[in-house]
């Protein structure tokens, strides 16, 4: 972890990275632009989950020269669930702003974000209103996923939203303090509460490369969702159970 430990910035910009080696500079440079437009100070917290492309020489050439740069590498790929919650750890600002490397979640929004923390709101989601550069299957199955969670969760999680967010440090504390090892970060941060509004923004393609969400992943990020979110799985465990034990006792009988 490098970093200049002293100042304590409003804004901490926490970027989950992997394999991002020609993404993260324009994201640097873009950042840069537009808080120093809108006289924001800020830290950008890099966390490099293991990459095999030269991610974590780009990061570190800008920690370098940049003492706002901050970072931290993995050992292994943990996920991008994990580096989320790792740059949380490490965030020192005033809120903390969640957002991917590869500039599909522009920085041009994060000041409308400022906006209404300074009003008050303590969450404040990005809605992604077009998605350019996902294919149908994509878009249709990140459209049924959230009717469903919703469907059966207990936890009002909005629709069509990832992770691309600024929370206040109060929120970010409670966030810290929660116990969950499999984590689905939008999932708790909706489970916390405190006052959350949405920002709408288009969502352009990615910069360069490819989505690290396999099928497997996002299986088992929907997994984790459903299992922690909503009752539903443990009530259809409960009714197979008793539905084999009685089957088997009447077979027995037999």
């Amino acid at each position: 972890m490098i970093g200049d430990q002293n100042k304590i910035p409003t804004l901490s910009i926490v970027v989950p990275c992997f394999n991002e080696a020609l993404n993260i500079n324009a994201l640097y440079q873009r950042l840069c632009e537009v808080l120093q437009q809108n006289e924001l100070d800020f830290e950008l917290v890099l966390i490099n989950d293991a990459s095999t492309d030269g991610t974590l020489d780009v990061i570190k050439n800008l920690a370098e020269t940049d003492r706002r740069v901050r970072y931290a590498s993995f050992s292994r790929n943990f996920g991008h669930e994990a580096a989320s919650s790792c740059g949380f750890d490490l965030a020192r600002g005033k809120a903390v702003v969640l957002m991917d490397a590869d500039l599909q979640d522009p920085p041009e929004v994060i000041p409308a974000m400022v906006s209404r923390w300074r009003q008050g709101y303590q969450v404040v989601y990005g809605r992604r209103m077009n998605r350019q550069g996902e294919g149908t299957r994509k878009k249709v199955s990140s459209f049924l996923f959230y009717r469903l969670l919703n469907r059966f969760s207990e936890t009002d999680i909005p629709a069509d939203v990832g992770d691309f967010r600024l929370i206040d440090r109060i929120v970010v504390e409670h966030f810290k303090g929660l116990p969950e090892k499999n984590r689905f970060v939008r999932g708790m941060f909706s489970w916390l509460g405190f006052r959350q509004t949405a920002i709408e923004f288009e969502r352009p393609a990615r910069l360069s490369g490819h989505s690290k969400y396999s099928w497997a992943r996002l299986f088992i990020l929907a997994f984790a969702a459903f299992t922690s979110f909503s009752l539903a799985p443990l009530r259809l465990c409960i009714f197979l159970g008793l539905t084999v034990t009685v089957l088997s006792f009447t077979a027995s009988l037999v």
